[in-house]
């Protein structure tokens, strides 16, 4: 029985990519449909692993390059990519101004930057982008997009004219912004924000409350990063007559978001939503008899952009059945009964400790996508005697 499906996971942080985890799926299926089409859509959300969901999504290639790291004065080599039509770029900020470029112990949000994101955004000029789409979650800092602009050919200036040092620790020394210098290309360059979190620069709900101490800060350094994003923004209000304390999302990535929205023209969207339409999935459903997604964890949160809820969304506009596995389910997930998903399963075969679990990764969702396959195949074995 011939059957359509489309599998579209995000990756199961640290035992499988987004493209892995599509592999796993369509060996569970195929075990059970020999037959099936099966169209593969490797998916994030805006964090880590957007960049390599869009390249292997739509054939597109990677460009390797040497930039500045979370503390600029050490260099990481890394890459950026182009999607299939060659003309848009995509950057993972993660990947140079990462967190996962540090060990718990060298996190320290006063020093590190955004220095090297700017970097790429000028390499991917260079190469001719058109379009830019910059995924900004997982960020090692809290620099409020400084170093990028900077990067990028802003003079961020002290009281005496001199250039003040990279870091969100130093932003309280900013007296003006000088943008004459910057990167004028940027002005006929589409510019969009892939962005998984909805948090504004300044507040208990802003970047440096909820996410400082992840990034290494402590309660002192907390309260001077927001005295120093505060005293940013007043002033890129003042010099750029650019309002961003407030905006939704001007806290993602320790207030790259903010430094965005205030030097150039980016327009901030839902992670979820840029690959939907980068990887053309809206138009794979519409011709699906089943939908499988998933993720390394899923609970009441999946509803606020993350992958599983993205792609039930899209699939509820057709009717398409959506079974999403997680490595992980929490509480509340009830909830996203309502938001199109028909099921959701748990991988894991047995109770062990994470560190066993996370290598048997790709055999457990294989196993499972087989199950859900086999009840399936007898529900529609069922249907056509009826």
């Amino acid at each position: 029985m011939k059957k359509t499906f489309v599998i579209a996971p995000d990756s199961f942080k640290e035992s499988l990519t987004a493209k892995e985890a599509c592999e796993a799926m369509a060996r569970g299926i195929q075990k059970v449909f020999q037959e099936a089409e099966l169209i593969k859509v490797p998916m994030a959300d805006g964090g880590e692993g957007t960049l390599d969901a869009l390249i292997d999504a739509t054939n597109g290639e990677k460009k390797y390059v040497t930039a500045s790291g979370p503390f600029p004065l050490k260099k990481v080599t890394t890459y950026y990519g182009f999607l299939g039509d060659s003309t848009t770029a995509v950057i993972e900020m993660a990947k140079i101004n990462g967190l996962e470029l540090l060990t718990t112990a060298e996190r320290n949000p006063l020093l590190t930057s955004t220095y090297g994101t700017g970097e790429l955004i000028k390499s991917a000029l260079d190469h001719g982008a058109k379009k830019i789409i910059l995924a900004i979650g997982g960020s090692a800092t809290n620099d409020g997009g400084a170093g990028m602009a900077q990067a990028l050919g802003a003079k961020l200036l002290d009281k005496k004219g001199h250039p003040i040092k990279l870091g969100g620790g130093n932003l309280d020394q900013l007296a003006h912004i000088d943008c004459s210098a910057f990167e004028p290309r940027l002005k006929d360059v589409a510019l969009v924000v892939a962005c998984d979190v909805t948090n504004p620069l300044l507040g208990i709900k802003g970047a440096t409350h909820v996410f400082g101490s992840q990034k290494g800060a402590t309660l002192a350094m907390i309260e001077k990063l927001e005295h120093n994003l505060a005293s940013y923004a007043k002033i890129i209000e003042r010099d750029l007559n650019r309002q961003v304390a407030t905006i939704s999302g001007a806290g993602a990535a320790g207030g790259l978001g903010a430094g965005l929205l205030a030097f150039t023209s980016a327009e901030l969207k839902s992670g979820i939503e840029i690959v939907i339409q980068a990887t053309e999935l809206e138009h794979k459903i519409q011709k699906a008899d089943y939908v499988f997604t998933g993720e390394g964890g899923i609970d009441y949160q999946t509803k606020f952009g993350k992958t599983p809820y993205g792609v039930a969304k899209t699939a509820r506009k057709y009717h398409v059945p959506v079974f999403v596995c997680a490595g992980y389910v929490g509480e509340h997930v009830e909830s996203l009964y309502e938001e199109g998903i028909t099921a959701i399963f748990g991988i894991l075969n047995q109770a062990e400790p994470l560190p066993k679990a996370l290598p048997k990764g790709a055999a457990n969702l294989e196993r499972t996508s087989e199950n859900i396959a086999r009840v399936l195949c007898q529900a529609a074995i069922k249907n056509s005697k009826e």
